[in-house]
């Protein structure tokens, strides 16, 4: 796999959010033209991409905020976790209680709590920026 994208309204806002998680920017770019609209299946592709690597390289995320086309929302407006279809990415991390509070400087909110699964992880979901929904882990032990 080489990526997984995300379309986004503010892209300096979720590019905050990964970086708060531990992304690293690897580049920023404009994309349009024709290449672009015959890639998509859209016309008149305008756009801006901001490329993330987790910090051992062998993960990457592309933030994508759409000029034009305009970008169409998702209903219901914040979709629960089980909706047909919609994404989540997970982070391991070293301390979930430390990475929810600083997240939640970014606006982030649990979906639920931090909840513990056997003797083996803490897990949770919240949704970030634009509704993006990221799951941590925290391995126990």
């Amino acid at each position: 796999m080489d990526n997984v994208g995300i379309v986004v309204d503010d892209l300096d806002a979720a590019v905050a959010f990964f970086v708060e998680l531990g992304m690293v920017q690897e580049m920023k770019a404009q994309i349009e033209g024709l290449w672009a609209d015959r890639t998509v299946g859209l016309d008149g592709v305008r756009s801006d991409i901001a490329m993330m690597r987790t910090p051992d390289g062998d993960g990457r995320l592309e933030l994508v905020k759409y000029h034009a086309p305009a970008t169409v929302g998702a209903e219901p407006e914040n979709p629960p976790p089980n909706t047909l279809g919609l994404h989540r990415v997970m982070f391991t991390v070293d301390d979930i209680v430390d990475t929810v509070g600083r997240l939640r400087a970014h606006g982030a909110e649990l979906l639920g709590e931090v909840a513990r699964y056997e003797d083996s992880h803490l897990l949770c979901y919240l949704r970030g920026p634009d509704g993006i929904i990221v799951a941590l882990a925290e391995q126990l032990g």
